[in-house]
């Protein structure tokens, strides 16, 4: 197998789980609306489409419907006055870096969040200082699926895209990785999204485990 020079990863689903911030917001929201909670497992698969897929699970509105802005607007001011409050890092993640730092490998976080909540979570969670790179929602003028952010972070490292190994939990990661010329790995702690299945994704290896990752990448 090639060389891997860096690997960038995905925030939410991958390194971290928000989840249970992000459905609270949308429950806390919806309560403000005068509806019920929705349950948290119903809420879990749909955090990777962000704010519209927020919106859309609590309200059944989408991008240009009436109101869609307003709530979407209203989301986002509730989930950031909780960003932290129980988002931690995912276990397997952690041994992940652990191990990727025991090997001198550099990595990034690529997200589509924006700028404004990923860079108080990446530093509340100790990630900032030991991340190389990050790029996040608006960095670029496309997100992902598009490879432009990919690319971004590939160029801020000085690594070839060839060179890199996307690691995510969403289709759009594998479409952003491929469309990049990167190597892509789908993760299955993540949150995966209702679509089609995660073996379907296309994906260059789907992992379970990350000593799953370090096998396939020869660095067991």
């Amino acid at each position: 197998m090639k060389a891997c020079a860096a690997l960038l990863f995905d925030l939410d689903g991958t390194l971290i789980d928000s989840a249970p911030d992000l459905a609270g917001a949308l429950n806390r929201l919806r309560q403000r609306q005068g509806l019920s909670s929705l349950p948290y497992a119903t809420l879990r698969p749909l955090v990777g489409s962000g704010a519209r897929g927020m919106v859309g699970a609590g309200f059944g509105l989408q991008p240009g419907d009436d109101g869609f802005e307003e709530l979407k607007e209203a989301f986002l001011a509730e989930y950031q006055g909780r960003l932290l409050d129980q988002t931690r890092v995912f276990d397997q993640s952690a041994w992940l870096l652990d191990e990727l730092a025991l090997r001198g490998l550099p990595w990034g976080i690529v997200t589509n969040k924006a700028t404004r909540y990923a860079e108080p979570v990446v530093q509340g969670l100790g990630l900032a200082q030991r991340s190389a790179v990050l790029v996040c929602g608006d960095t670029t003028a496309h997100a992902k699926p598009h490879p432009a952010p990919l690319l971004e972070a590939a160029s801020r490292l000085g690594v070839a895209a060839s060179e890199c190994v996307y690691v995510g939990d969403d289709l759009r990661d594998v479409q952003a990785g491929r469309a990049a010329g990167m190597r892509t790995v789908a993760v299955t702690w993540g949150y995966l999204g209702l679509g089609a299945a995660v073996g379907e994704w296309g994906a260059d290896v789907v992992i379970e485990t990350p000593q799953d990752l370090l096998n396939w990448l020869n660095l067991a």
